[in-house]
This record gives structure tokens, sequence and C-alpha cells, in this order.
């Protein structure tokens, strides 16, 4: 009996050491690696990535319109010509048919319009930059729940084993109790409180195989592979700040929910402009050549060239400039409140993390010293049990003790690693630069400067 509690003990506390402590297995998956994967292959992140090279495109939407517009004509067809003129005092007739065609090319270019053109190109620019910036919002917010879904599998798996292990010891304690029963030294009733414990140990057994289940499908979306073999996670507290107010002012400023809004406010105020620039005058150059062929009876060739600037001035158009110009200025305002709201929102983040960092840390230290008192209470129970001055349902009771101290150092020392990945988060480092993973860092500059000074061209740049 004593060779079996060592061994059932044993086996629940290698579950828990390898939730947090243990030695890597060979060829083990590692939190590192399943950063890696979630960042490369993770679907969420990938469309985000192809929204920004989407949002690319505003800046060559907007740089068109410091170029020129060219378009070329050619027309063709039947003409019939009857007329009847007069000239010197003579009347005569003309008739006849011809068959007009003429080919011709304009160009236009706009010279001044109200800094228009400008404004709008560092709008773009600057909704560029937003979009990087959500982008990083959702990189970290993926590599986060990346690794959240590693720890909670780690930790869903360790419970499974500790609640198999007190399966197996309460089997062994009903069937000693059995035993005892038989020879008279307990009663009916030691019995089925053994029967009891044993049925409530099997239901919390298939409770924590159904959340074991229900993790690995979530391991699976997020990651992108079923989990097989994984190794223990450690914290990263070496990326961390050394402080809270020194975690709070790198939050206040890497967020990149408050850079992101910083950013808003640019694209705000730049629409302020472009719309204030519809009140300033147009200044346009068009240039049209036309080479045409048979127009009338009377002219076979005809070729026209002409150079025209025109200069355009807005008096009043109805008064809906004025309305833009208006709303666009409440819709800085609104930007500006909500940076304020997204920066109280962020060092509110940056604390609640912070403090369930250092709780994590405590309740660990906690939790281990919980699980060594409960299994020193445990034998000391089983021993004074043997001696008559404890019942059966001391020992059960003091066996339950036991496992929820284990289950609760599985907890704990699941929520101190995925609270420090939370702190990193909140100030916004959480990304594969500071972590130092071995993967190749996607850059959106790359598809940016692909595309900026693009004049022609439908094939982006990978080749669709």
């Amino acid at each position: 009996m004593g060779g079996f509690r060592r061994y059932a003990a044993g086996t629940a506390i290698a579950g828990l050491i390898l939730a947090h402590l243990g030695t890597t297995p060979v060829l083990a998956d590692t939190i590192e690696a399943a950063l890696v994967r979630a960042y490369q292959s993770n679907p969420q992140l990938n469309a985000q990535r192809a929204s920004v090279r989407s949002t690319d495109e505003n800046v060559p939407q907007a740089l068109s319109g410091y170029r020129p517009r060219v378009s070329v004509t050619a027309s063709g067809g039947y003409q019939y010509t009857d007329v009847i003129a007069t000239q010197g005092g003579q009347t005569g007739r003309i008739h006849g048919d011809t068959a007009p065609r003429a080919v011709g090319v304009t160009a236009t270019q706009t010279l001044f319009n109200g800094n228009q053109t400008a404004n709008r190109t560092r709008a773009a620019e600057s909704q560029v930059s937003s979009a990087r910036e959500g982008l990083r919002v959702l990189e970290q917010s993926v590599m986060l729940s990346a690794a959240t879904i590693y720890m909670d599998y780690l930790r869903d798996a360790a419970i499974v084993e500790v609640q198999r292990s007190n399966v197996r010891v309460l089997e062994q304690t009903l069937k000693q109790t059995r035993d005892r029963f038989n020879v008279g030294e307990v009663t009916r009733t030691d019995v089925a409180q053994s029967e009891a414990q044993l049925a409530a140990g099997r239901t919390q057994q298939l409770t924590a195989e159904s959340n074991l289940t229900t993790t690995r499908s979530n391991f699976r979306r997020i990651i992108g592979n079923e989990p097989q073999a994984l190794a223990p996670g450690s914290p990263v507290d070496r990326f961390l700040p050394a402080t809270l107010p020194t975690a709070i002012e790198l939050g206040l400023t890497e967020n990149p929910n408050v850079t992101a809004s910083m950013f808003g406010i640019d694209v705000s105020f730049l629409n302020v402009k472009v719309n204030e620039g519809a009140l300033f005058p147009t200044l346009t150059l068009q240039g049209n050549a036309q080479q045409g062929y048979e127009q009338t009876i009377s002219t076979p060739r005809q070729f026209i060239a002409s150079a025209v600037a025109q200069l355009t001035v807005p008096v009043y158009q109805g008064g809906a400039e004025y309305a833009l110009i208006r709303q666009s200025k409440e819709t800085l305002a609104q930007q500006r409140l909500n940076l304020e709201q997204v920066r109280d929102q962020t060092r509110a983040s940056v604390v609640q993390a912070w403090g369930q960092l250092l709780a994590g840390r405590a309740q660990v230290s906690s939790a281990q010293a919980q699980v060594s008192a409960s299994e020193i209470a445990l034998n000391g129970v089983r021993e004074e049990a043997r001696a008559g001055q404890r019942t059966t349902l001391d020992v059960l009771n003091a066996q339950q003790a036991l496992v929820n101290a284990r289950v609760a150092l599985v907890t704990a020392q699941h929520d101190r690693v995925v609270a420090s990945y939370a702190v990193l988060n909140a100030v916004g480092r959480l990304s594969p630069q500071v972590l130092k993973l071995n993967t190749t860092v996607y850059d959106p500059s790359v598809h940016y400067q692909q595309v900026r000074d693009s004049w022609i061209g439908v094939r982006t740049p990978d080749g669709r």
C-alpha cells in the first residue's frame, strides 16, 4: 500500500512539474515555436496583413492628383451633306457624302487645387501608419492568445493527470476499506463514503478530460496544429519593465492602441485641411491635339492643337463645403477625446496586468507550500487512521485537499506565465523582435515601397 501511495503521489507531482519546471522532452514542442507558428499562419493575422496592403494603395491614389491625366479619342462614321449657300449674290448647292474620321489626345494637369492633393497624400500616409499600428494590435492579441492556449493545454493536461492519479488512489482506498469491512474493522458507512468519493473523483476526471478536449480544439484553431509533446512554458520576466511606473510610461508611448489613435488624429486633422481646400481656386492646364479627315466636303484634312489654362474660383456652391469643414472639425475633436480614452484604458490594462503578475508570483509560492503541507497531512491522517485515531472520512477529506492543492498549484503556475505575457502585451512589446523568436518578421513597409510610386500596372507585387 505504501509503495502504491508513493507511486500515485509521484505521478501527480510529475504532472505538476511538467506544467512548469520539468525537463524538456526530446523533440518537444516549445511555447516559442508555437508563437512562431501562430505569427506565421494564423488566418486572422494574415487577413489583417492583407488589409494593411490594401490601405497602402490609398497613397498612390492620392499621389495621382499630382500626375497628368491623358486620354485618347477616336471617331469615324458616315456623313451626307446637302447645303444651299449664297455668296457674292450667287446661290450654289453643295451636296455629297464623306467618311469623317478623327483621332485626338487630351492631357490635363492640375496646377493648384488649394493643396488638396498634398493633404490627401499626407492623410493617406497617416492612414497607412494607423493600419500598421492596428496590425500590431492584432499581432500582439494573437501571440497572447497563442501563449495563453499553450499554457491552458499544459494546465488542463496536468489537471487530467492529477485527477487520474486521484481516481487510482481512491480505487485502492475503496479496496482496502472493503477488506477492512469484511474483517469487521469498519462499518458499511465507511465503505459508502469511499464509494461516494470515488464516484466524485471519476466525475472530476471526466470533467477535466472534457476541458482538455476543448482546449485541444482551441489550440488547433489558434496555433494551427494539434498539441503534441509540449515542453514547459516559462515566464518572460526578462523582457518586462522593472517597475510599474516604467511599465505605465511604456504603455502610454508604445502600446499600438495609443499610437493608432495618434495617427487617427493626424488623419482627421488633414481631412479638415482637404475640405478647406475646396474654398480655394483651382488652376488647371489642358493640352489637346486632334487630326481629322473629311470632316466636311470642303475640308479633306484638318489638324488642331491647343493649350488652355483654366482658373475656377468657387463663390458659392450651396453651402455643402462649409458643412463638410464643420463636420470634419467635430470628427477631429472626437478623435482627440478618443485618444484620452485609449490612454486611460491602456493605463488601466497595464496596472491590472502588473497586479496579476505580482499576485501570480505569490500564488505559486503559496500553492507549493499548500501542496507540501497537504502531502504531509495526508500521510499523517493515514497513519493515524491505521492506529484507529482517524476515520475513513478523514482520510478521504485529506486526499481531496491534496488534489485541490495540486490543481491550485497547476493553475497558479499557468496564471504566472500568462500574466507575464499579458504585461508585455499591455506595454506594447509582445512582438517577435522583443521575444527574439526564430522567424522572419513581417515588414509592411516592403509592400508600401513597392506600390507607393507605381504609375501603372494591375498586378500586385506578389504577381496576382
